[in-house]
């Protein structure tokens, strides 16, 4: 079973995002995600202050198994990416909660949060 940290919010394509105390985001692939894809070998950030849509595929993990293409769970513009994953990628496999982030948002708009499954909504979805 995957791990589900509770106090984050689930996209329904598995991004995990966490809301920081100065009010940007934090958008991660989920324990569920990192699993089905396998050993990671690439990951395609998008880039520092593009402004991105919900929904918009803005980066790609690559895996022994397959690629996979990253999909922003809100709007906002991108403040920073995780720079250690071009040398590294296989940190999401060991920390994707934590040390495998992929990238920082500033929030477009905060409504769209709602609209995110919250741990318990998105462990159900993903035991299906």
């Amino acid at each position: 079973m995957s791990e589900v940290i509770e106090k984050l919010l689930y996209s329904e394509s598995h991004e995990w995002v966490r809301r920081e105390a100065d009010g940007t985001v934090t958008v991660g692939l989920s324990d569920h995600a990192q699993k089905a894809l396998g050993d990671v070998v690439y990951v395609e950030l998008p880039e520092v202050g593009s402004e991105v849509n919900m929904q918009d595929e803005v980066a790609l993990v690559e895996s022994v198994k397959a690629a996979s293409d990253v999909y922003t769970p809100i709007s906002g513009e991108v403040l920073a990416i995780n720079d250690v994953l071009a040398d590294e990628p296989q940190i999401i496999n060991e920390s994707c909660y934590d040390n495998g982030w992929l990238f920082k948002l500033k929030p477009a708009d905060e409504a769209e949060l709602d609209s995110l499954l919250s741990a318990a909504a998105y462990a159900e979805q993903t035991e299906e």
